[in-house]
């Protein structure tokens, strides 16, 4: 099984990677499949990507990444390995 996790684009660090905030914790993603600008060429900054693997996946919405999100926190509280894809493995 796969899971991407939401994540929120805070920086473009060069010309295929951004920062991505994962429920606080900064990750940098690769943004080759998604581009780091959108169709009318403004930066992706504060959009929000399904990251696996550390490749942005798809552009989701925001309701989208938040319900996920809530969905993946409810699994961290009865199955705590999840804590590793949402908060790294620092605070998992």
């Amino acid at each position: 099984m796969c899971i991407g996790i939401p994540g929120q684009i805070s920086e473009l660090v060069d010309d295929s990677h951004a920062k991505v905030d994962v429920c606080g914790v900064q990750r940098e993603v690769n943004l080759t499949l998604v581009g780091t600008h959108d169709d009318a060429g403004r930066p992706r900054i504060g959009q929000w990507v399904l990251v696996h693997v550390g490749f942005a996946m798809s552009i989701i919405d925001e309701q989208e990444a938040l319900d996920t999100l809530d969905a993946l926190q409810n699994m961290f509280a009865v199955e705590p390995d999840v804590g590793a894809l949402l908060y790294g493995e620092e605070r998992a």
